[in-house]
């Protein structure tokens, strides 16, 4: 197979290539007869009748100056000469490819010094020395063999003329037939290029492109084997080989996807048991001992008194943690509607629910409007109620303040909560996105370090992404970024 098609590419170069070449020699040929006739024989022909002008112009000269006996009808003669000389040698320069005009512009040289020697210097002379004029016809015999030598090479010129135009025409023929015959074999060529093509390639394209799309298809037990060029044949081998990868990893996938499926099952019981059987003995703790620190208050040391608080404390903040974890394993698994919601009335609820904290701390929040945005409103709304709560909790000496506003930035809206507690050092921006992850003590400001990193996987959630504003000059700047509707309110 791969013989037969170097051969037959081979046979179609050749043809190709004598097709050019006969062209080209068709071309030049055109281009020799065209030289020869305009560049040779052309100002050839036309010399030849500025030479006769030229010579008429010298008889009528020295005819004029023998009757009056004036210098001025002697003007004639005399650029006569100039211009006979000047068309001469126009004439003469044809002998490349006419080597005939030499002798036949010989033997008109001879008889035009002939006429000059024995009619018209004579003559020329006698007028100016005033002796009697000689009889006009006293030349005649003389220019007359002019007339016929010039006559001779006019004739052979114009024969010359003839032939070259035939000469021309002939080639333009050749030229035309020549090309018709390429371009003939140039689409026999591409006829019997695209044949081979299709037979050798393009079908069997085609096949390997059928078994492709039944495999991508869902049909991966389809097993691609294709025939033809060794090309496509190894192109074959290696759709098979990625088919085999394919439905490898498919396993894999689909034995992975079964791990998770009882992974999540069992966290789901996890999550069962941490919601109700862990909080349970915790709730019986912290319940027992508030009871013992009312019924025995006053009866116990200050020591016990504190003990008691620390088991409180302990028990109440385990809860939390417990909660807070429970949330955070939810997101993403546990998905509720997704709708279109007014982040503003978002924000707003947020507010509503820090109610307490934003009186006992004088804070004020303020809401810039806000775009529509698509998602869960519980989850985002949990975002502004966390980034809020943080303005209110990290706070410096001043009253707390926080900001909320949001800018268009392409497809996405970015929001910026900003606030002027104590702020983020920009070596921990990455950090405090991390679960369990604090920068101060537990004694100085409560919580259980999930906060944020709820905030980015509420907010990976909706396709967007959070970061800490290290640019901004005091307190802090919590960006982040959702989608932006088909249909954006502007702010």
């Amino acid at each position: 197979m791969r013989r037969w098609w170097l051969g037959a590419s081979l046979l179609l170069v050749l043809l190709l290539l004598g097709s050019m070449i006969s062209v080209g020699w068709a071309i030049a040929d055109l281009t020799r007869a065209r030289t020869r006739l305009l560049d040779t024989i052309g100002p050839a022909v036309v010399s030849v009748q500025q030479l006769g002008t030229a010579l008429v112009n010298q008889e009528t000269g020295v005819r004029g100056y023998t009757l009056s006996g004036r210098a001025e009808f002697l003007t004639p003669y005399q650029t006569g000469v100039a211009d006979a000389a000047k068309a001469r040698g126009t004439v003469a320069a044809s002998n490349a490819e006419l080597p005939w005009v030499t002798a036949d512009l010989g033997q008109l040289d001879r008889a035009i010094d002939a006429w000059r020697t024995v009619y018209a210097e004579p003559v020329i002379a006698a007028t100016r020395a005033g002796a009697p004029p000689l009889a006009v016809e006293a030349g005649k015999a003389e220019f007359d063999a002019v007339r016929t030598a010039l006559s001779t090479l006019q004739s052979k010129l114009e024969e010359e003329r003839t032939a070259g135009r035939a000469a021309l025409n002939t080639a333009a023929s050749r030229l035309a037939t020549t090309c018709v015959i390429t371009l003939g074999a140039l689409l026999l060529v591409v006829l019997i290029g695209v044949g081979l093509m299709t037979t050798s390639v393009v079908r069997p394209l085609s096949r390997l492109a059928n078994h492709v799309r039944q495999v991508a298809a869902g049909d991966f037990d389809h097993p691609v084997v294709v025939s033809g060029p060794r090309e496509v044949v190894s192109l074959g081998h290696d759709v098979e080989s990625m088919r085999d990868r394919v439905v490898a990893e498919l396993e894999r996938a689909q034995a992975a996807g079964r791990d998770l499926a009882r992974s999540n099952a069992e966290l789901e019981q996890f999550a069962y048991v941490a919601s109700h059987d862990l909080q349970e003995p915790l709730r019986k703790v912290a319940s027992f001992c508030q009871l013992l620190e009312r019924r025995y208050k006053g009866q116990l040391d200050e020591k016990a008194g504190q003990y008691i608080g620390f088991a409180v404390d302990g028990a109440l903040r385990m809860q939390v943690l417990i909660n807070d974890l429970l949330a955070f394993s939810r997101v993403g698994r546990h998905t509720g509607k997704h709708a279109d919601h007014d982040a503003t009335a978002l924000a707003e609820q947020a507010t509503r629910n820090l109610t307490e904290a934003i009186t006992a701390a004088g804070a004020t929040v303020t809401i810039d409007p806000l775009p529509p945005v698509h998602g869960e409103a519980p989850l985002l709304t949990s975002v502004f109620q966390n980034l809020i709560g943080n303005g209110i909790k990290f706070r410096g000496t001043e009253p707390p303040t926080v900001t909320i506003t949001a800018d268009r930035d392409g497809p996405n809206w970015t929001f910026s909560v900003t606030d002027n507690g104590i702020g983020i050092e920009p070596q921990f921006a990455d950090r405090v996105f991390v679960i369990f992850q604090r920068l101060h003590a537990k004694d100085s400001y409560p919580g259980t370090g999930i906060g944020l990193a709820m905030c980015r996987k509420i907010i990976e959630f909706h396709g967007g992404t959070i970061w800490i504003d290290t640019t901004h000059p005091a307190g802090t700047r919590v960006r982040f970024t959702l989608p932006a509707l088909d249909t954006p309110t502007d702010t």
